[in-house]
Parts: C-alpha cells; structure tokens; sequence
C-alpha cells in the first residue's frame, strides 16, 4: 500500500525531501505540499506532479488523504505543526529542531507520552550514513573497550550572511550533539564553547569556527570543531577513541584524481551531496514505519535531548563559562532511544 505523505514547508530541504519521496524511496507518494510562499509551493507541486496545495499547513495535516506529514517549515513553527499530527494521530518525520525551544519540545513529549505510542521521528539523518552505523556497530560490540574521547569537526563551506554565532550551534552542532548521544548511548551533561580569533570570510560579529566540549554522564569528553566559513568544502569527521582501539568516519572520496605528478581527490560541496545516502535510508525507514502507523528512529525524546544541550552550548557562549544541561527525566516510552538501525531497501 502506498503511503500518501504531505510536505509542509518546501524550502531547499522540504523540496529535497519531496523530490526523494517522488523519485527514490518506495511505497510513497506526496499528494500535498503547503509553504509560505504560495509560489514555492505552486512550483514544488508542478515539478512533482503533487495535486493539492494547501494555504494553511494545519489544512494540509487535517486532509483526510494524507496519511502521513514531513514538516520541514521553520523551527518556530514545528511546535504547532508536530501537535496538530499527534491530535490527528498521523506520523510525522520533523527536521530538526523539533522544536524551537526546549519547553516546547517537552510539550511535544507530553502530548506524545499520553497517546501511549511513537508518531515522530526527528530528522537527524546521519543515523542513517553507512559511515556512522558502521562506527555505532562497531562501539556497540565492545571491540574497542569502553569509549573515553569523540573527536568531530563540522567544516561547510559557506553560510547565509544571516547565520549568526548561537546558529553555529543550533543548526551546525547540533547534528554532532546527536550523534555522540547515539554512538555513545548516554546523555550529555555538561557543555562548554570556546572561540578562538575567528575567520574572516565570516559576517561581522559572528564567532566562527568554535570550539565545543560536551562532557558525557559517564565522563566521556566530545569536542566538536564548527567551521561554517571554511571555504575548501563540506568536511564531516569523526572519530571515538576507546580503551582498545579507535574508529573514524572516512571521508567519502567521489572521485580520486592522478595528474601531473599529483594526485588530488574531490570534496562534498554541500550536505546534499556528503548525506544522498542517509536521506533516502531516513525516509524509506520513516515510511515503512508509518504505513503501519508508528514511528522509528530519532525519537522526540532525541530531540528534546538535543534542544537542551544546544539551549546549554548556547548559554555557555553568551556567557564563557561551562553550562550544565537541564534534561529531565526520561519517560519510560522512549527507554529504546540509543538504539542502531537495520538498512532498509
């Protein structure tokens, strides 16, 4: 049975995950998109051959021929959007954030809690990158002894003039905050972020790279290098260093080049290129999961957990001092959340 999903906000991501849903992943059509911008949305839905444009995305999750909804809308609107599809009992995929404030993600944890199962799945699709599932299977075995160091760096080439410090963290860090949860199965605790002299290709006033440290529940150190301006290309690394060994997260190669006596091989430019893979796995993982009416992978509970660190990273920047995170306790629904995976299609 094909799943009918409806799309709201098709922005560069939400058109990228209309454009995976209509050509890549199986068992899935997208019958309904809304957006702000009535034009984005007109053009969206003529590229895809979607039939229904809804003006107002709360329409849009109410449709009775939706049976599903990805919501890749602004975070300040995710709140609003993810309850609508828990009081419509309908699954929903949510980009990260989940939400814009960590008192709204634990509103969606409540609502959620009291329907008694899964709907959301948040959108940190690097759980599904070969690359980090393989690290996770290979942490999860014990070959390397118990964890005691992750070394990360998150380089993009360039950023919107409209990217400012705390973003670094909220939108870039973020992703790294995720996974060291996941790869590591534990909360984070403490946080503290240093910036060293910053670039100069980056806007006046923002603070770029940092330098992020997130102390682990069972003391595990994770520092993350966020570069936003790095200019060469979009470079993702990783490594967990444990009592018997390391794993590192290899940079894909497109293509290695041999010529005139050197030998060169080609960067990612953008996420797009870098995690292909890992959005076609998160959707099709999100679709099988909900043609039966539940949800897998990143949980709410994910993302609450993220939204508090970021909220502490952040505070830690503004005020240049180690910040404690402020989690609160776990419901017993989301005990799984750590869990890896299985490839899908």
């Amino acid at each position: 049975m094909t799943l009918q999903v409806g799309v709201i906000g098709v922005g560069l991501m939400g058109a990228t995950h209309v454009g995976l849903l209509t050509t890549a992943v199986s068992d899935a059509a997208v019958v309904a998109v809304s957006d702000a911008s009535a034009e984005n949305a007109g053009r969206v839905a003529r590229e895809a051959g979607v039939g229904s444009i809804h003006a107002d995305a709360l329409d849009l999750v109410r449709d009775p021929h939706v049976g599903a909804v990805v919501i890749a809308s602004p975070a300040q609107t995710h709140e609003a959007f993810v309850l609508a599809c828990l009081e419509a009992g309908k699954p929903v995929l949510c980009e990260k954030p989940l939400a814009a404030t960590v008192e709204a993600t634990r509103r969606i944890l409540d609502a959620e809690v009291a329907l008694g199962h899964r709907l959301v799945q948040v959108g940190f699709m690097r759980r599904f990158d070969p690359g980090y599932a393989d690290m996770k299977r290979r942490i999860d075995s014990g070959e390397l002894g118990a964890p005691m160091l992750v070394h990360c760096a998150h380089r993009n080439p360039t950023v919107p003039h409209t990217f400012d410090s705390e973003m670094i963290i909220t939108d870039t860090v973020v992703h790294e905050i995720d996974v060291a949860r996941w790869l590591l199965h534990e909360e984070i605790v403490r946080t503290t972020v240093y910036t060293p002299r910053s670039t100069s290709h980056a806007a006046e006033g923002v603070r770029d790279p940092q330098f992020v440290v997130l102390e682990t529940e069972a003391g595990v150190l994770v520092d993350v290098e966020a570069f936003v301006n790095a200019r060469y290309g979009y470079d993702i690394r990783c490594e967990v260093v444990g009592e018997l060994g390391t794993v590192s997260l290899s940079n894909p190669a497109i293509v290695h080049v041999r010529s005139e006596g050197e030998a060169a091989a080609q960067v990612p430019n953008g996420f797009q290129d870098r995690f292909a893979g890992a959005y076609v796995q998160e959707l099709q993982t999100w679709v099988n999961a909900a043609a039966d009416g539940r949800a897998t992978g990143p949980s709410a509970w994910d993302g609450h957990a993220a939204a508090a660190v970021s909220q502490a990273c952040v505070e830690s920047l503004r005020a240049r001092r180690s910040v404690d995170v402020r989690l609160g306790e776990r419901p017993a629904m989301y005990a799984d959340a750590g869990r890896s995976y299985r490839p899908v299609g």
